[in-house]
């Protein structure tokens, strides 16, 4: 069966503000229960384990959300080091080819058919998979100075979402590489790659977003309220 990894040891300091944005109220909910309930409510997530900073006095106290367990454990400085605690803060029981799905605790817009999707992919693929979305903006490069240096070709071109979707033995590997080698990996996907593998690409929603910006709590609030 397949768990969840929520890194949620940040401080959020780029959104502003004293409260860390895993935190902040969407909809009547902290973001971080969102996304822990769009994991836990399918039903192929076991569990989920959420690494938080030490001592985090913000904390629910969650054991238990939509009948499944709510396991907890003490990150780390980078998001790599949270993420490779959660890990090692599994039970036991999960087994060593088990599907891991690591999810930004501030993205709270997931939506099933999305994890539906993931899942099956990563099933599918022996280095895992990732949800995604093709870049369809215009992309500049900018010099010193803020001035457009060039006009960058977008094809090929994919951003980033969460969950990630790897197999437990293959992501505590790369993880544990990168922290060994310092190689500052900014999601599990360039861990995996940094190991020679290739993750696949599952399309995913646009507005499964990730919240960084008061603008971005805005837009998550209307949609979350659209939805109910």
């Amino acid at each position: 069966m397949n768990w969840a990894l929520v890194p949620a040891a940040g401080s959020g300091r780029r959104f502003g503000g004293g409260i860390p944005k895993q935190y902040l109220h969407a909809a009547d909910k902290p973001l971080i229960q969102h996304a822990l309930e769009a994991l836990l409510s399918h039903p192929e997530v076991e569990g989920a384990v959420v690494a938080l900073a030490e001592g985090d006095p913000r904390w629910p106290g969650w054991t238990r959300l939509c009948g499944k367990p709510v396991l907890t454990c003490v990150g780390g400085a980078e998001r790599a080091d949270s993420v490779l605690a959660a890990l090692r803060a599994l039970p036991d029981t999960v087994a060593t080819d088990a599907l891991l799905l690591v999810h930004d605790a501030a993205r709270p817009n997931l939506r099933r058919e999305d994890l539906d999707r993931l899942i099956a992919a990563a099933g599918a693929h022996a280095d895992g998979a990732i949800l995604a979305a093709p870049v369809r903006d215009t992309l500049k490069r900018a010099d010193a100075a803020a001035r457009i240096a060039a006009t960058e070709p977008r094809e090929s071109l994919w951003r980033a979402l969460t969950p990630q979707a790897f197999r437990r033995d293959l992501l505590q590997r790369a993880l544990e590489a990168a922290v060994a080698g310092s190689l500052a990996v900014t999601d599990e996907a360039m861990a995996v790659e940094s190991l020679g593998l290739h993750p696949a690409l599952v399309e995913g929603r646009e507005d499964n977003l990730k919240v960084t910006t008061p603008a971005d709590l805005a837009l998550a609030e209307f949609l979350l309220s659209a939805r109910n």
